[in-house]
């Protein structure tokens, strides 16, 4: 092995006599990188699990249930020494309008995250209440709710948005292909 005079260094004689060892691992690093981006790109694959649930979209069928009157032959509860009068459901409104509705999926679970526009200004303590009436197991429906403060109807719209985010575990979304939230006007719906 000489340094000078044209000579090479041992270490490069063996680099090019093994020949290149690099180009498998990075040929497909290049090929994983291309078909995880393809699957990024494409807005109904299934391989993709940001689009498990996909873009939501308006549901005028769903708000016929909302609209339904109370049971008659359940008798309305009364107060005693022993209950305080307190109703035990949620005593908000359902907001006027939804305008979006999301499903991120997390580790163990889901967080469906919904947007509304109420129909003035000062909607507090938003919540989404689970609604069974429906009876279908393949299908959550939430009603989108809020207690009102008085206040101007004709108030900007930034001052009447709500936005409220569900934790929902993958044991109670095992069965559920379909997911709606509903408000007094309008409903959005995600299926799988």
């Amino acid at each position: 092995m000489t340094l000078f005079n044209g000579g090479t260094i041992g270490y490069v004689e063996r680099a090019q006599a093994e020949g290149p060892t690099m180009r498998k691992p990075v040929t497909l690093l290049i090929l994983a990188t291309v078909a995880l981006t393809g699957c990024a790109t494409v807005s109904e694959s299934r391989l993709n699990p940001f689009n498990w649930f996909g873009s939501s979209e308006p549901d005028p069928a769903a708000m016929d249930v909302a609209t339904a009157t109370v049971n008659p032959l359940i008798p309305a509860r009364r107060a005693s020494i022993f209950r305080s009068n307190q109703p035990d459901a949620f005593a908000g409104t359902p907001i006027a309008d939804i305008t979006e509705l999301l499903v991120e999926r997390r580790p163990g679970g889901a967080i469906i995250r919904a947007t509304g526009q109420a129909e003035r200004a000062g909607p507090f303590d938003v919540r989404l209440i689970a609604d069974d009436s429906d009876g279908d197991p393949s299908t959550l429906v939430l009603d989108l709710r809020a207690l009102q403060q008085s206040g101007p109807r004709n108030a900007g719209a930034l001052a009447r948005q709500v936005t409220v985010a569900l934790w929902v575990t993958d044991q109670n979304l095992r069965g559920i292909r379909t997911i709606t939230v509903r408000g007094a006007n309008t409903a959005r719906t995600v299926r799988r």
